[in-house]
């Protein structure tokens, strides 16, 4: 039987590994596949685009379609500048929780299902196991499509798809998608005496901003009376913006970063094409001033919406282990809702809360691996059925 020990000598690796998403995840890769190797595991990588980060696709159990899939993200978020009471990468247990940067979000899980790969790997499986292991989650769910395409490539279609996000073991049933877009205009510099021979960047940033303002409050004045999400609607904020020079000078450049976090079924395409459509109006007029003048713009996160699909093979196979029957939503985005949009059904379910992720002395509570440990016996117990 897997014990709280056991659990806590992986964890205690994982966290070693500083895998802040803008460094490599390799030295942790290939760490969990000498763990996994010896067991049997069929291991195969789907490397980052520069081959400086991976995912891990691991297979025990019958090579054939269906299956259940563990998910889990490998990345976890900067502590630069976080007033930390430990060392980040080294886990500490004080007063019944264990510190480090991960354990929460979500090296915890990952420690759990691998603290189970020993046991699986000696059972008779009618159906695979999976072990789906990704990069660059924290940084808008960037690296899990190469994965989902290998799993698509290979003909696996798992009936069960479970992502180990900290939700303190709640079954979460739907999240909002996110796209986060980066707007960088450049017009031209003249003497502010004579705003004609040039085009201030920074005006047109105003104007751009306006329209997206206007779009957003739309959203907000339309939003459902009643909704499982709170808040209700789409959202869309401004989180950066620079440009300038000096009071004098019509300003040459300007940029500015949004964030819409969309409810399951709106169409963020439809949603933003009036400010698009005038995203190219500004360009061409830009543009006719010089080959430099006009406006790019850059997609950094993309990720869907996680639907509720009160009826899918992963929702009731998740809530049968844990005895949760709540419907809860989130207004933050996971992964889950790229491996529904690929066709496998998905949830989210995983020890910790997500009020700990990210912060310093970030941590789980002991009694959190405890309770998965029970998950994760009728969990086994559904593979001996």
């Amino acid at each position: 039987m897997t014990s709280v020990a056991r659990v806590q000598d992986i964890l205690t690796s994982l966290v070693s590994f500083d895998t802040t998403s803008r460094d490599s995840n390799l030295p942790l890769i290939e760490w969990v596949e000498d763990f996994l190797r010896p067991l049997g595991a069929e291991l195969v990588r789907a490397p980052s685009p520069d081959g400086k980060k991976s995912n891990l696709w691991a297979r025990f159990g019958p090579d054939k379609p269906g299956g259940i899939v563990l998910s889990g993200h490998t990345d976890v978020v900067p502590v630069d500048g976080q007033p930390w009471d430990t060392s980040p990468w080294q886990l500490i247990e004080r007063d019944g929780k264990w510190f480090g940067r991960g354990s929460c979000d979500m090296k915890g899980f990952l420690a759990l299902a691998l603290a189970h790969a020993e046991t699986i790997s000696k059972m008779p499986l009618n159906k695979a196991v999976h072990f789906a292991f990704s990069y660059d989650e924290e940084i808008g769910c960037a690296g899990v499509e190469p994965m989902i395409e290998e799993i698509v490539r290979r003909g696996a279609a798992p009936t069960v798809v479970w992502v180990g996000e900290p939700t303190l073991w709640g079954v979460l049933s739907a999240h909002k998608g996110i796209r986060d877009y980066e707007i960088r205009i450049t017009g031209k510099a003249a003497h502010s005496s004579d705003p004609r021979l040039g085009a201030s960047a920074i005006h047109e940033a105003i104007d751009l901003l306006g329209l997206l303002r206007r779009i957003a409050h739309e959203q907000e004045a339309n939003a459902p009376a009643s909704s499982d999400f709170d808040p209700s609607w789409t959202t869309i904020t401004v989180g950066e913006i620079g440009g300038g020079t000096a009071a004098n000078i019509l300003a040459r450049e300007c940029r500015f970063v949004f964030d819409i976090r969309s409810v399951p079924g709106t169409d963020a395409d439809a949603l933003l094409a009036p400010f698009f459509a005038e995203v190219d109006r500004v360009h061409a007029r830009l543009s006719a001033l010089g080959p430099e003048c006009g406006v790019q713009v850059s997609m950094f996160a993309n990720a869907p919406p996680l639907r509720i699909d009160r009826d899918s093979a992963a929702e009731q196979f998740i809530r049968a282990l844990t005895g949760d029957n709540n419907l809860r939503v989130a207004a933050f985005a996971t992964e889950a809702g790229q491996f529904q949009k690929a066709g496998f059904p998905a949830v989210i379910c995983g020890p910790g809360s997500i009020d700990q992720a990210h912060q310093p002395n970030e941590f789980v509570a002991v009694s959190e691996i405890e309770k998965g440990l029970t998950v994760f016996r009728r969990f086994l117990d559904t593979l001996r059925a």
